[in-house]
């Protein structure tokens, strides 16, 4: 991933020497296990820990080895060596590859979850802050992106809280389903190395024991976790498309925070551009694409291939650390979101009280007109309002009452009593306890 789109606290997780530092633990681990069976000396797991970590593992000559050799594990085990000395004979005792690099993309899973954990928590406080905010912030609601009926931009907001807190749900579970140790050996049938060891290492690890590894790790763990991650760019993007909605010159309810010194367009010094936004919509493109490769990595061949592991080396730091920074920009944008209450009011007015249709269609049919004659009633006097070039405040009212229809079932009083706005926003509060509670 590029550095411009990257957390440098996600990054590190990925690093070649935070890999290396969790393969030596796995390792280490293992002996101190073994030990423990008697299969190792003791002397011998303990000068592994000791030099293990006192060294600095030397990245350059992993890869060096690893252009001879061809294999990275064996390339790390032979550096290892050379740090180590004779007591590395004991390293790897009845381990294949596999153990060491799906038990460490668990932890790293696990550890990158942790910090999506955190943008998520940011993100959270910061819908919650602005709904309670807004919570009496009057807009016009739209469906089809054309005026429908009022609600408030607090309850916008406090969608969005919900939306995110399911997300939170979903990635605590994906935490849990991908935070699986599997130190089982070739095949995975434990010939030669005790379940004992992979308790071992899996409880030092912070891990749960994979009951079947055949070797890896099932990869329908992974599938799910990636697909939760795409659910919940998914969620910023739903959230980005909104404001850039919103943002829009005819529109202009909210925008995003515009600094001092910031410049819209090489060519154009007027323009205010969603750009984070716009961001926020294209890495979530990203996100949710690595969802399906993720998928393809679960029909993998018979105990094991390694088709699943160029897939899983792209998209685990890059799905992680696009997600991470997505969070931590969507959270910037709500919190110095530029909210405009005043084009909300002229926005909610532009169509003359036609946001009111629903209200009046409803009072016909209580005072005994057929739904289909109340609904041809309102829809004929709201096309008037919708023909007025200019403007149409008070416009739908005033034809509702000259309608002979209309007006023999209500009065002027009533029908102008069904334009209170205040009517549409009477159940706020109940929403509000349901998302955030009392």
């Amino acid at each position: 991933m590029i550095e411009r789109y990257s957390r440098p606290q996600m990054v590190a997780i990925w690093s070649p020497k935070t890999k290396f530092r969790i393969w030596f633990e796995i390792e280490a681990h293992g002996a101190s296990a073994q030990a423990e069976l008697g299969v190792v000396p003791k002397q011998a797991a303990k000068i592994i820990w000791e030099k293990g970590n006192a060294a600095e593992f030397d990245v350059a000559r992993i890869d060096e080895i690893e252009r001879e050799v061809k294999h990275d594990v064996i390339a790390f085990l032979t550096h290892l060596s050379e740090i180590v000395g004779e007591e590395a004979r004991f390293v790897h005792q009845g381990m294949t590859s596999s153990d060491v690099l799906d038990t460490t993309l668990a932890v790293q899973l696990t550890r990158a979850s942790d910090l999506l954990l955190e943008g998520m928590d940011r993100l959270l406080a910061a819908l919650k802050n602005r709904a309670q905010e807004h919570k009496s912030t009057i807009t016009i609601g739209r469906s089809h992106a054309i005026h429908a009926e009022p609600t408030t931009f607090g309850i916008k907001l406090a969608q969005a809280y919900a939306e995110f807190s399911r997300n939170r749900e979903r990635l605590m579970a994906a935490k849990a389903e991908i935070a699986t140790c599997a130190i089982s050996g070739a095949i995975g049938t434990f010939a030669n190395i005790d379940p004992f060891v992979e308790e071992y290492i899996a409880n030092k690890l912070g891990l749960s024991v994979e009951p079947v590894s055949t070797q890896v790790i099932p990869r329908d763990r992974h599938a799910m976790f990636f697909a939760t991650l795409g659910v919940i760019a998914s969620s910023i993007e739903r959230l980005a498309v909104e404001i850039r909605h919103l943002q829009r010159t005819e529109v202009l309810e909210v925008e995003e925070f515009f600094s001092k010194g910031q410049k819209g367009s090489s060519a154009m010094p007027h323009k205010r551009n969603p750009i984070l936004t716009e961001n926020l919509t294209g890495l979530a493109r990203l996100v949710r694409g690595m969802s399906i490769p993720a998928m393809e990595n679960v029909a993998l061949w018979h105990e094991r291939d390694i088709s699943h592991s160029s897939v899983e080396r792209m998209i685990a730091p890059d799905a992680t650390i696009t997600l991470d920074f997505a969070l931590h920009r969507m959270a910037n944008v709500i919190e110095n979101l530029m909210v405009y209450p005043e084009n909300m009011r002229d926005n909610l007015d532009l169509l003359g009280g036609l946001h009111n249709s629903q209200r009046v269609l409803l009072a016909l049919t209580q005072a005994g007109m057929s739904r289909e004659e109340s609904y041809s009633a309102v829809q004929r006097n709201a096309m008037q309002v919708w023909q007025i070039k200019g403007n149409r405040a008070g416009k739908f009212a005033q034809f509702l009452k000259s309608d002979k229809e209309v007006a023999a079932a209500l009065t002027p009083e009533q029908i102008d009593n069904m334009f209170d706005d205040a009517y549409h926003l009477k159940h706020v509060d109940t929403i509000f306890k349901r998302v955030f509670g009392e």
